[in-house]
C-alpha cells in the first residue's frame, strides 16, 4: 500500500522518488504528487525548496525532454505541443529549442531514410504517404518539401 502523504517530509520524500527516476517540471510533478493524495499546500512548499536546492529545474527537464524526444525522432513542432501540454511556459519551451543545438533537418533527414530507405517519392500517393509521416512526428512543412524534393538543407 502507498504511504500517506499528510506531513511535508512524506511529499518532499515522494517528489523526490519520482525526481530520481528521471527529471519533471514543476506542474508535472505537482500532478502527480496530486494524484497520490498529497495536499496543494505541502506539493507547493515541497516543490519550492526542492527548487531553491536545485533538485528540482525547467531548464533541466526542458533539455532533458529535448534531447529525448529528438532522439526518438520527433521534431521541434511536437516537442513544443507536447512541452505545452506539460504545462510549461511557451517562452521557457521556446529559448530551450532554441538552446538545444540541434540540427532538425538532418533528424529528420535520418528518420526518413530509415522510415522510407531514401526512396525520393514517385507519386503524390508516395508523397503524400511520406509528408503526413513527418509532418505528424513533427516537422516543419518546409524542411518535409525539401527532403521530398531530394533537396539539400541549404536548397531552396
Amino acid at each position: 500500500m502507498a504511504a500517506e502523504l499528510d506531513n511535508p517530509a512524506a511529499v518532499r520524500r515522494a517528489a523526490m522518488d519520482l525526481l530520481a527516476r528521471r527529471e519533471h517540471g514543476r506542474v508535472e510533478l505537482a500532478r502527480k504528487l496530486h494524484r497520490r493524495g498529497a495536499p496543494d499546500v505541502l506539493i507547493d512548499t515541497a516543490l519550492d525548496r526542492l527548487a531553491e536546492e536545485g533538485l528540482l529545474s525547467e531548464s533541466r527537464y526542458l533539455e532533458s525532454f529535448i534531447a529525448s524526444r529528438a532522439r526518438g525522432g520527433h521534431g521541434p513542432l511536437r516537442i513544443r505541443e507536447e512541452l505545452g501540454q506539460r504545462g510549461l511556459a511557451r517562452e521557457a519551451v521556446e529559448q530551450a529549442l532554441k538552446e538545444a543545438d540541434i540540427d532538425w533537418y538532418a533528424h529528420l533527414l535520418d528518420l526518413w531514410q530509415r522510415r522510407f530507405a531514401g526512396c525520393v517519392p514517385q507519386d503524390a500517393r508516395q508523397r503524400a504517404q511520406q509528408g503526413r509521416f513527418l509532418a505528424y512526428r513533427g516537422y516543419p512543412m518546409d524542411m518535409i518539401g525539401r527532403v521530398l524534393r531530394g533537396r539539400g538543407a541549404d536548397d531552396t
